[in-house]
């Protein structure tokens, strides 16, 4: 396990990255990387355990909610990522929230402090689902439901469930995801992966872990579906080792940042087809107008000047580039096919919800863990999900 010093600073770790972006951030050996995940989870699919690989569905709840047992004092605490600050905000009580934090996030955290009673031992992260006022009464398909909606998607309980009444009565609604353990909170090492076992259940607390356990509802790939995947994996190693020394070099170069601003744009627009040369126009557009806002000449040509180079230099790699981009697509490809797949898990019922209703959608995606290396990747439908996520109105206001 890494220290929390690094999970917090390493991108590729708190942040989780997409598969198909490790060709850009990790290069040839990301690629590497990125099939031994597909090849697990087409496993899991088909019904083989792992135990070094396992799947979590991705809630998407909010805030991210810190909360357990401060090992240097031994008292619970609640509270946002910044308890992991230089200048930490740990909160032992509602009074301690009101004076570190600010917006929204003050009485979400309040409420959190009905975690108390389940009996977290160590530091637990989760995605928070509900509060009180959060939930409502609604018929979808005729039905009635309690839904609430955290952040993008609406969950939907029906109201006659076990479930529905379990979550009817609960005032705190949360699934943990991540847990944290060590003798003091800035050197805690961190884990994906978080096990609810043992755990209290008060009435008035519903929580879950994320982790998949049971796979018997995605149904087994078809033979149609196996051979995609088996060709895709075919045409993704070996285009990857056709273009491993400027994989490896592309992944060390500053421009992945203003690739991975040019991708997520183009999913914004609601397309996924990357290429060199829009790619070239978009970091010329981008980079142009801050030349232009300079009031110097001399600022202005110096910087002309540096962004002509730039432009020159990924201008050569265009045919290099266009390899990478096409690997991307083809990892996103196969990606999507699986998540589709896991979708099919019997997973509390998720909308979007438009001017004319409710829209069923999927889980805003899966993460799936090595166990042994403690690396994950998220599995998400960029052009369902995230496209939803760039555009999609949120009720509740973050705050700090």
């Amino acid at each position: 396990m890494i220290s929390f010093d690094q999970f917090i600073t390493e991108s590729k770790n708190l942040h989780l990255e997409h598969l198909e972006d490790s060709v850009f951030n990790e290069g040839s050996s990301g690629v590497e990387e990125a099939i031994l995940f597909i090849n697990a989870v087409t496993d899991m699919i088909r019904g083989n355990t792992s135990k070094k690989y396992s799947v979590t569905t991705k809630w998407d709840g909010a805030p991210s909610v810190f909360c357990g047992i401060n090992p240097e004092n031994g008292k619970f605490f609640v509270g946002s990522k910044s308890v992991f600050n230089k200048t930490p905000k740990i909160n032992y009580t509602p009074a301690d929230v009101r004076r570190n934090h600010v917006g929204g996030v003050v009485d979400k955290l309040v409420a959190c402090f009905a975690l108390k009673k389940i009996g977290i031992k160590g530091v637990l992260q989760g995605d928070l689902l509900f509060t009180p006022g959060d939930k409502s009464n609604q018929k979808i398909n005729g039905v009635q439901h309690i839904t609430f909606k955290p952040n993008t998607i609406t969950y939907a309980v029906p109201s006659d469930s076990k479930l529905g009444s379990r979550i009817k009565s609960a005032d705190v609604g949360i699934v943990f995801h991540t847990e944290y353990k060590g003798k003091t909170l800035p050197t805690m090492s961190a884990k994906f992966g978080a096990s609810v076992k043992g755990l209290r259940t008060p009435k008035k607390v519903w929580f879950d872990d994320a982790t998949v356990k049971d796979f018997s509802g995605t149904g087994s790939l078809t033979s149609r579906e196996a051979s995609v995947v088996d060709k895709q994996i075919s045409k993704i190693e070996t285009l990857s080792n056709s273009s491993k020394t400027f994989l490896d070099n592309i992944a060390k170069d500053p421009i992945v940042d203003e690739i991975k601003i040019y991708v997520n744009s183009l999913v914004r627009a609601g397309g996924f087809k990357p290429t060199a040369k829009e790619f070239i126009e978009f970091l010329k557009d981008k980079e142009q107008s801050k030349v232009d806002k300079l009031k110097t000449e001399k600022g202005r040509q110096r910087k002309q000047e540096a962004l002509d180079a730039k432009l020159k230099t990924v201008s050569a790699m265009r045919s290099n580039l266009n390899k990478a981009f096409r690997l991307q697509k083809l990892l996103a490809q196969v990606k999507t096919l699986l998540t589709r797949k896991l979708a099919r898990i019997d997973n509390m019922p998720s909308f979007i919800q438009t001017k004319d209703g409710f829209k069923a959608t999927d889980p805003e995606g899966f993460v799936v863990i090595d166990h042994l290396t403690d690396k994950a990747y998220k599995l998400v439908d960029r052009m369902e999900f995230s496209r939803l996520n760039f555009t999609t109105s949120k009720d509740w206001i973050k705050g700090d």
